[in-house]
């Protein structure tokens, strides 16, 4: 007994020293000038005023009352029609114009989470894939259409707190219960609904395109059919790269895509439990015209849009990033909020768009930096004083 209690009191000792739960995520907002920005005089910004322009196109149709971001974090509708307009006039190729521009009509923040000032900020493509309509020969993983009894719910529109979270599941006996998971899904549990919308012969690059929510697929013909993320089961994404890490299978200098898709393709009896890990899947829409087309609606601008957590982050609004990367170096230019995605979580939190083709492919892949992200606001917007 005395023994026992020597060990539940050791015990306790050690639950008292363990470290402390980190805070929630936390916007903090810190006015900066644009000379706190390193690299703004050197930037194109004529390339960033394009991607802008066709943002105000979505957000100038709502009402001037509409509130910007979660929590009216960007204002109002109101508070962007001067600048949208002014953009509109900015001459085309030139940067001294557009640099003029930002800075007459917008005020810089640094984003911090809390206290920390960096944040990780990953890049993303437009895959290219072979494919075809129908299942023959080599072309036997299907990219599925939306099921029609998916339902995909927007929890900011019932808790304002709760704005950019999202569920999904489907309705039984009145309630919304799971979807079913990647390893169901895989193994059939959709068939009966007929889904594929087509068939590609890779099914390692059929997951990756999922995590880049966008792609082109090469018919035998040789046309061209763009695709575009059309929902989501619900379940949490989860990096494979850290499960492998984790376990031991890959080092953590290895955890590029190029680094993950080898091992894959090297050990063909593991891969599937590996990727079934991650129990989130994604649907698909076949894309008209130009393209991919992110969460904003607008279609993306190659190095100029950014994928960010709408949760604290509002869409539409110029981002400036100033970031290291051991493969890609310092990263200091001007972007767009454009996109979201179920990995782009926190306040200090990116993906930068980088096109399509090998070069945008080897971007995206190997892009892991870390360093300070500025968040661009209309000037007549009202910033709280900032809490941490």
């Amino acid at each position: 007994m005395k023994r026992r209690g020597i060990i539940t009191l050791l015990l306790l000792l050690l639950a008292g020293c363990a470290a402390p739960k980190p805070p929630p995520d936390h916007l903090v907002l810190l006015p900066a000038g644009f000379g706190d920005m390193p690299g703004w005089s050197a930037d194109h910004q004529s390339e960033a005023l394009p991607a802008l322009v066709k943002s105000c196109g979505t957000r100038l149709k709502f009402a001037d009352a509409e509130k910007v971001g979660p929590n009216g974090i960007a204002g109002t509708v109101a508070d962007w029609r001067q600048p949208c307009a002014a953009a509109a006039a900015v001459p085309a190729n030139d940067d001294a114009a557009a640099r003029a521009f930002f800075e007459t009509w917008f005020q810089p923040y640094r984003c911090a989470n809390n206290a920390a000032l960096e944040g990780l900020f990953t890049g993303y493509y437009e895959a290219e894939l072979t494919g075809s309509r129908s299942r023959v020969g080599a072309f036997q993983t299907p990219l599925l259409k939306r099921p029609p009894d998916l339902v995909m719910v927007e929890l900011g529109d019932f808790r304002p707190n709760l704005k950019g979270e999202r569920i999904a599941g489907r309705v039984t006996s009145g309630r919304l219960k799971p979807y079913d998971t990647r390893e169901q899904i895989e193994a059939g549990s959709l068939d009966k609904l007929d889904l594929p919308l087509l068939w590609v012969d890779d099914p390692i690059a059929a997951f990756f395109l999922e995590i880049q929510g966008s792609g082109r697929i090469t018919l035998p013909d040789g046309t061209m059919q763009r695709v575009g993320y059309d929902g989501q089961n619900g379940w949490p994404y989860v990096a494979i790269g850290k499960v492998m890490v984790d376990r031991g299978l890959i080092e953590r200098e290895s955890a590029s895509m190029q680094g993950i898709r080898a091992w894959l393709l090297a050990h063909p009896d593991q891969a599937k439990a590996i990727m079934d890990a991650n129990q989130s899947y994604v649907f698909f829409r076949e894309l008209k015209g130009d393209g991919p087309l992110g969460s904003e609606g607008v279609v993306l601008t190659p190095g100029r849009s950014l994928a960010v957590d709408r949760g604290f982050l509002p869409l539409s609004a110029p981002v400036w990033l100033d970031v290291s990367d051991d493969t890609l170096g310092k990263i200091r230019r001007l972007l767009i909020a454009q996109d979201s995605g179920g990995a782009i979580r926190g306040p200090v939190r990116g993906d930068v768009f980088w096109g399509h083709g090998p070069e945008a492919e080897r971007n995206a892949g190997n892009q892991r930096a870390r360093g300070a992200e500025y968040l661009l606001l209309p000037k007549t917007v009202t910033v709280a004083p900032p809490t941490r």
